[in-house]
């Protein structure tokens, strides 16, 4: 890996996606560029037209008001991104990283992360942004985006971090699973944890074979690697393994299937990522 960029923004999640990257970092001694987006409407100071039928002299002075207050809340946004920079530095110093860059971004997210999709190994961003609601258990707004876009891996932090030893793979022998397993056995992080292979369905020759050979992959890298292939829907078999093994990190392919099946059927990236309580790494 060359690098790691961790989203942050002022939610609950930004501790947990400073834990995660540095977590991910320490092993190979990485730098972390941290990024907080501001949106169009937090950056921008030029305000809507709310002047109405008003006699001309009134309404230029309201103008010139609503100019006044969108250009305050305009600096207020940069000055807030700033101490939420800050504060995640001091965070990952604290944890022994201490290279890489501190970078605030206007506009929309999607465009950002690929801006930065060429030269990270991996992205890092929290389940939730400071608008979701949590009572209702909602994706972030943007997070399903993301995830359909980005070309780097990316791992969804969870809502604290916690000592990962084992890992569940969600495998299907897709590329994407490939993928995640070749990541694996190649990167440092991942050096010695207990790796679980599990696919949902009835087996057949073919899938064993696949299965193994991944779990062999995992096994020559130096990762304690096993295998298991479960009949059953992929969202309860995953979920009961995360559940039943204790694992701290659940790693899986993202959106196997089109917009439109996901939109009518559902989708096992979104219910994995939203229903699991640890973090969820997805490759594409």
């Amino acid at each position: 890996m060359q690098k790691i960029v961790a989203f942050i923004d002022g939610s609950a999640y930004g501790e947990s996606v400073c834990d995660h990257a540095a977590w991910l970092a320490a092993s190979g001694n990485l730098p972390v560029d941290l990024v907080h987006v501001l949106g169009r409407r937090e950056a921008g100071s030029v305000p809507a037209d709310l002047s109405g039928n008003l006699a001309l002299g009134a309404r230029s002075a309201l103008l010139e008001e609503l100019a006044r207050h969108d250009e305050a809340r305009a600096r207020l946004a940069r000055a807030r991104g700033h101490a939420i920079l800050e504060d995640a530095r001091s965070r990952l110093a604290a944890a022994g990283v201490s290279a890489g860059q501190d970078l605030l971004r206007s506009g929309d997210i999607i465009e950002t992360v690929e801006e930065f999709g060429t030269s990270a190994s991996v992205l890092v961003i929290g389940k939730r942004g400071e608008g979701a609601d949590f009572a209702k258990g909602h994706l972030g707004s943007n997070l399903e985006r993301i995830l359909r876009e980005a070309s780097r891996p990316v791992l969804v932090a969870s809502r604290a971090h916690r000592t990962i030893g084992t890992a569940v793979i969600a495998w299907d022998n897709g590329p994407s699973a490939r993928k995640a397993v070749e990541f694996m056995a190649l990167n440092a992080p991942f050096s010695g944890l207990a790796c679980h292979l599990l696919q949902a369905g009835r087996e057949t020759p073919e899938m064993h074979a696949a299965i193994e050979a991944a779990t062999a992959r995992l096994s020559r890298a130096g990762l304690r690697a096993s295998h298991e292939i479960r009949e059953g829907e992929p969202e309860e078999v995953i979920a009961a393994a995360v559940t039943a093994r204790d694992a701290g990190l659940l790693v899986m392919g993202a959106y196997g299937h089109s917009r439109i099946r996901s939109l009518f059927i559902g989708s096992t990236t979104s219910e994995m990522v939203r229903s699991c309580k640890v973090p969820v790494m997805l490759f594409r």
